[in-house]
């Protein structure tokens, strides 16, 4: 019984050992977020330096009484849109005439600028006869046609004479491309 009494030997714990390689890269994430938060810190600073976009413009369009002779209460005229004049057509998707290369075709959404005598029940009863003359002008371009910025507006101004040639009242002054894809 009395080697029941003595304590059995226990082994020491054994040390704990670190991973170098593990405390390398804890150190390089702690300077890497650092960096980060440095970088974001002064991008931040840079950017409530910056001038206000509409406070630049604002100062762009008032007159400078000695750059011009105008008056200080003139303003520079700009184009007003009223929303009763758009007049907004439901997306299209279209077969693109065959070129070489696989078979193409554009998906649009466009917006027509009517003319201020331009009646809205006309446009509603002419939108199947407007939206088959543009998808007919569609089926007739080429990819390579329409990828170019004049391509874009030759077809615009292609759409508008079609459209003006059976419109009775009002006419349509200029279209608006919302999204313009071709694949």
């Amino acid at each position: 019984m009395a080697d029941d009494n003595k304590a059995a030997p226990t082994p020491a714990a054994p040390a704990e050992k670190t991973n170098p390689l593990l405390i390398i890269l804890m150190i390089t994430n702690i300077a890497a977020m650092g960096a980060v938060a440095f970088m974001q810190f002064k991008f931040m600073e840079m950017e409530a330096k910056r001038p206000d976009l509409t406070q630049l413009l604002k100062e762009k369009d008032s007159p400078e009484p000695e750059a011009s002779g105008e008056a200080a209460g003139e303003q520079k005229k700009t184009e007003v849109v009223k929303k009763e004049n758009l007049l907004p057509l439901d997306s299209f998707t279209v077969n693109l005439a065959q070129g070489e290369g696989p078979r193409r075709y554009v998906r649009l959404d466009a917006v027509l600028k009517m003319s201020d005598d331009a009646k809205a029940p006309e446009f509603e009863a002419r939108k199947p006869q407007i939206r088959d003359t543009i998808i007919s002008i569609l089926n007739t371009k080429r990819a390579d046609d329409l990828l170019k910025k004049e391509g874009k507006g030759y077809l615009k101004e292609e759409i508008k004479s079609s459209i003006n040639s059976f419109l009775v009242d009002g006419r349509v002054e200029d279209i608006y491309y919302i999204s313009f894809q071709i694949n």
